[in-house]
């Protein structure tokens, strides 16, 4: 654990001590002899005051050394038996000694747990072996609530254990899963990188041939023909577009290549089945290429943002498909690396993209223009 002393550390030291000096007070302003208590007081010097404060400031310094700050308050807690005799202690001695024992068993393995249990114990004795309101033989009860106390400490370290352990698989899990996703899209853009080759050797090759056929033809057969090459032509490009825009993006995943009608889809696969897909404008096929971006765009965002709901907007207008991605953000980091890539997709269709950050949520606009 940390060794800094954090807020709640004062606050449980400061009530610890604020009970325990009014007790001391109480004992010193007591007057007469109640017949309740098990034994009569026998000072009201204004002296126990600071040495039983002294049991329990320690407290402050438990994450540093809770056997350390139990051994202080037993110290503190004999030396106040020795010098004050029978006085009330118990109202606030046990509730440290239970304290004490809870803190030790949280933060140490079991020999030294036990042995700042062992050391509560005694506090519990030191506590009641002379007070004159709960007498010695609360002990019978307070004893076995010190080991109820430890075994509670002990849970809670186990639970604290086994979460730690669970997060540092799921952290290897992850490394793994990214390790294997960055292998398959080096694969894939290797891939990609040949098929750009040859899409292109053999686009040329076709329009090459095309052309030099084009001699001796009557001009109604030449246009015809040079129109076939400017359709070729474009749709080369087109092709060299969606592959280039892959080997950017990174994307592995080609046949079938996804669409906006596959993100219910990809919402569904979310941990949090809250998450929303409104669908406005006119809905219709699209180039394969925004079709593509604008699933890529939205499956970046989604995977940055915190496992929360997320609201995700598609509107089709006239000349643009409009994108709208609403959620949590967890790790900005991670929400930066995935509007960069954002941006790199609504650049290869000349889009662009607006975020705005507030209170811990994002709003991300993209815009792509479809052109025809």
């Amino acid at each position: 654990m940390s060794e800094a002393i954090k807020g709640r550390d004062w606050l449980l030291a400061g009530a610890l001590t604020a009970l325990g000096a009014v007790l001391a007070l109480m004992n010193v302003t007591a007057t007469g002899d109640d017949p309740a208590m098990a034994h009569p007081i026998d000072t009201h010097s204004a002296w126990q005051l600071p040495v039983f404060v002294a049991a329990f400031v320690p407290v402050l310094w438990w994450r540093r050394s809770v056997l350390a700050a139990t051994s202080v308050a037993l110290g503190a807690m004999v030396l106040h038996d020795l010098l004050f005799g029978w006085v009330t202690r118990c109202g606030a001695g046990l509730p440290l000694a239970f304290v004490l024992a809870f803190l030790g068993a949280l933060s140490y393995g079991r020999t030294k747990a036990w042995i700042c249990c062992g050391i509560s114990a005694l506090l519990t004795v030191a506590v009641l072996i002379v007070d004159a309101s709960a007498g010695p033989e609360a002990m019978i009860l307070a004893l076995p609530v010190v080991l109820i106390v430890f075994g509670v400490g002990r849970a809670a370290r186990h639970r604290t254990l086994l979460n730690r352990q669970l997060r540092a698989r799921d952290e290897e899990l992850r490394q793994l899963r990214d390790d294997r996703a960055a292998l398959m899209v080096a694969d894939d853009r290797a891939r990609l990188s040949r098929q750009l080759d040859g899409l292109l050797q053999e686009r040329l090759d076709e329009l090459t041939r095309a052309a030099e056929s084009a001699d001796g033809l009557a001009p109604a057969q030449a246009r015809a023909l040079l129109e076939s090459i400017e359709t070729g032509g474009r749709q080369t490009m087109d092709d060299m577009r969606e592959i280039v825009g892959l080997l950017r993006g990174g994307e592995v995943d080609l046949d079938p290549a996804p669409t906006v009608a596959h993100l219910d889809a990809l919402l569904a696969r979310r941990r949090e089945g809250q998450s929303k897909l409104t669908v406005s404008g006119d809905p219709r096929s699209l180039p394969a290429t925004v079709e593509l971006s604008a699933y890529r765009i939205v499956e970046y965002l989604v995977n940055a943002l915190d496992d929360r709901p997320v609201q995700v907007t598609v509107r089709f207008e006239d000349d643009a498909l409009e994108i709208v991605v609403q959620g949590s953000v967890g790790r900005g980091a991670v929400l930066r690396a995935a509007v960069a890539r954002v941006r790199e997709r609504a650049k290869l269709h000349a889009g662009s993209v607006d975020v705005k950050l507030a209170r811990g949520s994002a709003r991300v606009l993209a815009q792509l223009p479809v052109l025809g």
